[in-house]
Formats: structure tokens, sequence, C-alpha cells
């Protein structure tokens, strides 16, 4: 198969509305059942199931099940850069006119790009990262340096697991509403995961927009330097 042809296959697969739906909703970074994801397509459970299933067989999304229940995700790291990437080139496209929402702004204030942290506060944290020295980005990749590692680890952040996962270590994510990197890779993973355990985010309920909680404005000012 050559690959025009498949280009035009996953170009199929992400183009139906419905199936968009889906993608956007496991780009929460979340595991969801498909009676979440009926919710999120828009369609009824029998055409999301069928949706479900092409998706899967494009490999776009894997089923892990767990009991008597199956749960969906994006199948692996690589897909959601690509999504991203759709995000980000909508950006760029002439705009549509639709009225602003409360929603809205809280994706630009703060969201979940798949398994890392965007929009304002995303972009915020990498700005201070890489203004203090800890972060160095290009267009290629990044690394950490030995004051970032040695920051990470002191604010908890599980640098072992990111450096065993078979993923890009640290790598700048162009943010598609900001228009400037965030911090992804392993390393912005393993950053989110932290500040969760934190309780320094929430997330939204049906949503990949965050909340930022009162702990989360002092602990991300004393960390980050960030008034939020």
């Amino acid at each position: 198969m050559t690959a025009d042809v498949r280009i035009a296959e996953v170009a199929a697969l992400v183009g139906d509305p419905a199936r968009a739906n889906i993608l956007a909703a496991l780009m929460g970074g979340q595991a969801l059942t498909a009676g979440e994801l009926v919710h999120a397509a828009g369609v009824s459970p029998q055409t999301t199931s069928g949706h479900l299933g092409k998706l899967a067989d494009g490999q776009l999304i894997a089923c892990v099940k767990q009991g008597r229940h199956r749960y969906y995700r994006i199948a692996t790291p690589r897909v959601a850069e690509m999504l991203e990437g759709i995000m980000a080139v909508i950006a760029d496209s002439p705009p549509r006119h639709r009225p602003a929402s409360k929603l809205d702004d809280a994706m630009r204030n703060a969201r979940t790009c798949y398994d890392h942290v965007a929009g304002k506060l995303g972009v915020g944290m990498t700005d201070a990262l890489c203004a203090r020295g800890h972060l160095v980005l290009t267009d290629e990749g990044g690394e950490a340096t030995d004051t970032g590692v040695t920051f990470l680890e002191e604010l908890g952040v599980d640098l072992a697991t990111a450096r065993s996962r078979r993923r890009i270590f640290c790598r700048p994510c162009l943010d598609w509403t900001e228009r400037r990197p965030h911090l992804g890779g392993t390393v912005g993973a393993v950053l989110a995961q932290r500040c969760f355990d934190l309780k320094w985010l929430q997330r939204m309920r049906d949503s990949r927009a965050l909340l930022v909680t009162p702990a989360g404005r002092r602990g991300l000012n004393d960390a980050f330097g960030l008034s939020l």
C-alpha cells in the first residue's frame, strides 16, 4: 500500500464528524467507555460502536478490557501528536463565526493535550522552565538540564518513569491556541501527572479543560512564578 493511500485512509477516519468528536474526547487523556463516548459522538450507541470499531481497526484508538467493561483510549502518543497538529492547522484557517463560550475561555486557559498540560498554563510553565535554564527546547526536541532535573525531582516529578518509556523524553508541542510551544514528551506527561497528584489541577466534566485549584494557584506561583 502506498503512502498516499494510507494518508487518505487515516484522513477519512479522522474526517467523519462523529469519529472526530470521539477522538477529541479521548484527547483529554482518559480512557472512556463506549457509553461515555456515545454522548461525545452525538450519534446512537449502535452507530458509535461501528465508529469505535473503525478507529480501532485503523489503529487510532485502543481498547482496554477491565472486568466486564471496555475502555477506549488514543492508541499512541504519535496519534495524539497528529491530532494536535490538525488542531494547529485549523487554528490558522479562516475563522468561522461561532459565539464564544465560557468553555472556549477555559480551554484556552488550561487543558490537557493528551497527557500533558496545554493552553496559557502549559505555555507559562514551559516558559518559566526555559527562562530559568531548566529546559532547552529546539524545533527538533529538547532536554532537561542538570538544574532542571534537580528542580523536577524536588517537585516530586517521576523522571525515572519518564526515561523508561518508549517515547521522546522531552519535546516542544505547538499550542494551537497560544501559537507557541508547551512541554510535551514523557517529561510533559509526568509533570502533568504530578500536578494532578498534588491536587493543583482538576478536570472539568466532559471536557479537556482544566481548573486550577486554590492549592494549585499557590503551588504554581511558588514553583513557576505564575500568578493565576
